[in-house]
């Protein structure tokens, strides 16, 4: 039988025959065939429970997440690109995605025992449904958010200011996509979760730094560039208008001096006519000898700030920027300067940190400053054009200053006080002064006893301070604690060493009646016998505010301004008959005396 068998090759099989590695060649293909399929069906298994139809197959998935998701810009948005569940959810590489997948196995178990079955249950469980992405997602550097976004193709100049600084910081620190990008495609829960979680959750992570790529440097000197042109153009056009204004009421004065002549001539004969004092510059008197036109204005936006107090910066479930502020040391402007206008508008429509929005108010005012002084005095003119009349719902009237059109003022900030040279004027801003969410009520003001007395409270509010006056602050309202610390105010001892050492803010202000001196430490006083002069003028639809201040008033709670020293200011307006904190202010600014190197250089004249 072998005999025959090797004589005749035809009676057994080239697949049997022949042998690889030991392995039959029947065997081998056999095995590969199957292996394509069981490959083939395992991976097409696979697929298929990371489509959207799969994911949103459950009604707990259709009802709750997926109904968020619609709209969003993960879901439609104008290059037609959308992500569905697994882009953001399920690793792309293999290993990673099948260690997913059998971690998600558990949602099985979930579904079996109902445990998010309604919406009830969905809504206690989310935070800690969250709090299990976010984590899972700055573990792996928000892996699947770079399946898509990364450094390398981001282009600064297509990006929001805001934008572009905290994704610099992003690269240079080690922060990661989640710290920053949550509830972009559900609900936000940060306001839920524990604030020293997200504090240590949203901490940059050094293994996670990277080189700044050189196309993202390219484009962001690119835009610099651009932006940098554009405020040179709007400096110019600044500086055009307010001669053209000066033009047009020295023409005007001409003009009525000129008739003036004439009548006093035909009255009086051919006697001669004296001649009247050269007029003022705009603004009125004060101020009047400053040659307005050789320095070259600044422009400085003032936007509305709502309910934005100084808690509610430094409060991350409030505030995105908290961390960089608080641990970074980055200034307001340093993210907020380019994009005050639009910040303005969706605060004062009531988007954002307004529950009174008062219909048709501007949310930004465009000023020019310009600073001076004669080694003396320090002289400022602020000009900005007047807006229209929108009337206070909540006010009888619509007016809550009826005396007063306009008001203006200044904070120069003293030592001493923390962040104050991030946040400027925002360090006297607090969640419990007039009209702001904790603000204490008549009864708790009358249980005050004498502490109504020493803040000055007369008025049934609590005005504005400096934290460094107060015992404590709460800051992130635990336990439904208010904000603030209006009644927690050190001992007088306490409060006159501040006032001594520096540490409260000089506050200059001015309006149509008149001026006022004052500083802001425990609450806001009047300086006495630190008189300032000012004049606040409308020549046509021009508002003009002229400040005149001795550099050393000598008075207890001002601040001597001198040469060699850069001061934090910071400049509010109200305007059309308001009053308190429904006016417009102004991010943080550096006044100095003959220093270019600032943004409001008081030149010598």
């Amino acid at each position: 039988m072998s005999q025959e068998r090797e004589e005749n090759p035809k009676t057994g099989s080239l697949w049997r025959r022949y042998v690889y590695f030991g392995v039959p060649v029947a065997g081998a293909a056999a095995a590969f065939v199957a292996g394509i399929v069981f490959w083939g069906g395992f991976n097409t298994a696979m697929e298929a429970t990371n489509t959207m139809t799969f994911c949103i197959s459950c009604h707990e998935m259709e009802d709750n997440v997926y109904a968020e998701y619609k709209g969003t810009i993960h879901d439609v948005n104008r290059s037609g690109v959308g992500a569905v569940c697994s882009d953001c959810h399920v690793p792309k590489d293999w290993t990673h995605k099948i260690i997913r997948k059998i971690q998600a196995s558990k949602e099985v178990w979930g579904k079996m025992t109902g445990t998010i079955s309604t919406p009830e249950k969905f809504d206690a469980k989310r935070l800690e449904l969250a709090m299990h992405e976010w984590e899972r997602m700055k573990k792996t550097d928000s892996r699947e958010c770079r399946n898509c976004h990364d450094f390398e193709s981001m282009l600064p100049e297509k990006q929001r200011p805001r934008a572009r600084q905290q994704h610099l910081n992003a690269i240079e620190t080690g922060q990661t996509c989640i710290d920053c990008h949550k509830g972009i495609a559900h609900k936000d829960l940060r306001d839920r979760a524990d604030e020293e979680y997200l504090a240590e959750l949203e901490a940059p992570n050094p293994k996670f730094a990277r080189d700044i790529p050189p196309e993202y440097l390219a484009s962001l000197e690119k835009i610099n560039a651009e932006e940098a042109a554009a405020e040179a153009a709007a400096a110019d056009a600044a500086k055009a208008q307010q001669q053209a204004v000066a033009a047009q009421i020295a023409s005007a004065v001409e003009k009525a001096r000129a008739e003036e002549q004439a009548k006093m001539a035909a009255a009086n004969g051919d006697a001669p006519v004296p001649t009247p004092a050269a007029a003022a510059g705009a603004g009125g008197s004060v101020g009047g000898d400053i040659d307005w036109a050789a320095l070259s204005p600044v422009g400085v936006t003032l936007f509305y700030p709502g309910q934005a107090s100084f808690e509610w910066v430094q409060n991350g479930k409030t505030h995105g920027g908290a961390r960089p502020f608080t641990k970074g040391g980055d200034k307001c402007s340093t993210c907020h300067a380019k994009e005050l206008a639009a910040m303005g508008q969706k605060i004062v429509t009531g988007e954002k940190a307004e529950p009174t929005p008062i219909p048709g108010k501007r949310g930004s005012i465009d000023t020019t400053v310009q600073a001076t002084h004669d080694g003396e005095n320090l002289y400022l003119r602020v000009q900005w054009q007047a807006g229209p009349h929108n009337p206070v719902p909540f006010v009888d009237g619509g007016k809550m200053d009826p005396e007063n059109e306009v008001k203006i003022a200044m904070m120069i900030a003293g030592t001493g006080i923390e962040y104050v040279e991030q946040a400027g004027c925002w360090a006297t801003c607090h969640n419990d002064n007039r009209y702001m969410p904790d603000a204490p009520d008549e009864a708790a003001l009358g249980a005050a006893g004498d502490l109504t007395a020493r803040l000055g409270i007369n008025e049934g509010y609590v005005t504005k301070y400096i934290a460094e006056s107060r015992t404590e602050i709460e800051l992130k309202g635990r336990n439904d604690k208010p904000l603030g610390g209006w009644d927690k105010l050190k001992d007088d001892g306490e409060i006159t060493a501040l006032l001594e050492g520096g540490s409260f803010m000089d506050v200059l202000r001015a309006n149509p009646t008149g001026g006022d001196n004052g500083h802001i430490l425990d609450h806001r006083v009047s300086n006495s016998g630190a008189a300032i002069e000012s004049s606040v003028t409308l020549d046509g639809t021009t508002w003009t505010a002229v400040i005149k201040r001795p550099l050393d008033t000598g008075a207890p709670g001002d601040v001597k301004i001198e040469p060699g020293k850069v001061y934090t200011v910071g400049f509010a307006i109200h305007d059309d008959f308001t009053s308190a904190r429904f006016h417009h202010v102004s991010m943080d600014w550096r006044l100095a005396l003959d220093d270019p190197s600032v943004e409001l250089n008081a030149t010598a004249q």
